[in-house]
């Protein structure tokens, strides 16, 4: 009986990783294939207007070139306003967006954190489109550009742009090609939730929605990106995904900031769940409802608890039957977790498939850590500078662009 008990167990949960992972998404891509095509119509003269929003907090050491990249953008002048907001910086941010007039800087004192701040900046914008981007982000010119030409169609109340992770020769835990990968994937993801119905989530390092769809988020929000995005999407509307569009920013620092901001992000995942109970009425919203579940919620709440459950159902199956088959699967699994743990000395092993084993695990473990964090509410909304690589990097990113 036991037996059976636990290979219930270890098939669900290998069922689980794999849906989340990679299933899911094999199915929408297969429907993809068979969907008939909508027609695009001409966008070439179509410019909305926009409000180019850019939250900054203590950002002076890539805040003046935030502005010159945004200023470069191949948009219309007259069709755009930028709105930066610095509450509670207590650095030269705010003094270095003062010497660049075609800026509107909105400034407090005091710190809110950055829901709030963007629910005030979006009080001051005026333009049919908002557009909101980190300031520790480069963005290419044409961005603002493939953005905007998706609002010809009424359906479409959001528009995210793709993350873009740079590699730099300073970074000795090689997490920016490890992170730049992940993000790859992540990024095929979304082009594939977008084809189907919707992404689930836009970037917050650069996506746009309709001003009038637009909702305050409250204060203690900790993703405030998807927040916003999710709301709008239950409202009816799709939110695509355009990788022409794309935010460049560079790798975490250290494993450790990496680590705080994966925690960070998956307590706010957790708190994203229990905000939004709608998302699970399949009857009100079907697509979207799958999408929400097996890409964000799967990914959040069950799989990295199903892959403790499957290593630890995989060992007892091991011990109790001494089935060749049980001990081939336990065995590869642990040489998974090995390769994991090797990965994690980047300057001796630097395997590639052993950084990605490295950062899956790693990924995993934070997710399970923002869960506590959750529960305990412990994660604070307003946000620290995340410490990154040499910004000299994104300088010359922007020179490229």
């Amino acid at each position: 009986m036991i037996v059976y008990f636990l290979e219930y167990f270890f098939w669900i949960s290998c069922f689980i990783i794999f849906y989340n992972y990679i299933g899911y998404a094999i199915i929408a891509y297969c429907i993809n294939l068979v969907k008939k095509r909508k027609a695009i119509p001409d966008t070439n003269d179509f410019f909305p207007t926009v409000s180019f929003i850019v939250a900054a907090y203590n950002e002076e050491d890539c805040i003046e070139t935030k502005i010159i990249n945004s200023l470069e953008q191949a948009y219309p002048s007259d069709k755009i306003e930028y709105l930066f907001i610095t509450d509670g910086s207590s650095d030269s941010t705010p003094d270095i967006i003062r010497s660049y007039p075609s800026i509107r800087l909105l400034h407090s004192e005091e710190r809110k954190g950055k829901s709030a701040a963007l629910n005030r900046a979006v009080q001051f914008a005026k333009n049919q489109v908002l557009i909101f981007s980190d300031a520790n982000t480069i963005l290419n010119k044409q961005a603002l550009r493939n953005l905007t030409k998706h609002y010809i169609d009424d359906k479409v109340g959001g528009v995210s742009g793709e993350k873009k992770v740079l590699s730099v020769a300073e970074d000795p835990e090689n997490l920016g090609n490890t992170e730049g990968l992940y993000w790859k994937y992540e990024s095929f993801l979304k082009k594939v939730d977008s084809e189907f119905y919707s992404v689930v989530g836009a970037a917050g390092e650069l996506f746009s929605v309709r001003r009038e769809l637009y909702e305050q988020v409250p204060q203690d929000v900790i993703l405030d990106d998807f927040i916003i995005s999710m709301r709008i999407a239950l409202k009816g509307y799709r939110i695509i995904y355009e990788p022409g569009a794309f935010a460049s920013e560079l790798p975490s620092f250290s494993l450790q900031d990496e680590k705080n901001r994966k925690v960070r992000i998956a307590a706010g995942g957790f708190q994203a769940i229990a905000m939004l109970p709608e998302a699970f009425r399949f009857w009100a919203h079907f697509r979207l409802s799958y999408l929400y579940i097996s890409h964000r919620v799967l990914r959040w709440a069950l799989s990295p608890f199903c892959l403790l459950a499957a290593l630890v159902t995989n060992l007892c199956l091991m011990l109790y039957t001494e089935s060749d088959f049980y001990t081939g699967l336990f065995i590869l699994q642990a040489l998974f977790y090995i390769s994991g743990l090797l990965g994690a000395f980047s300057n001796v092993f630097s395997i590639k498939i052993a950084k990605l084993a490295y950062y899956f695990i790693f990924m995993n473990i934070s997710v399970i850590q923002g869960f506590f964090r959750f529960l305990r509410r412990k994660q604070s909304s307003t946000w620290e500078k995340a410490k990154r690589s040499n910004s000299s990097v994104l300088e010359n990113q922007a020179l490229v662009e």
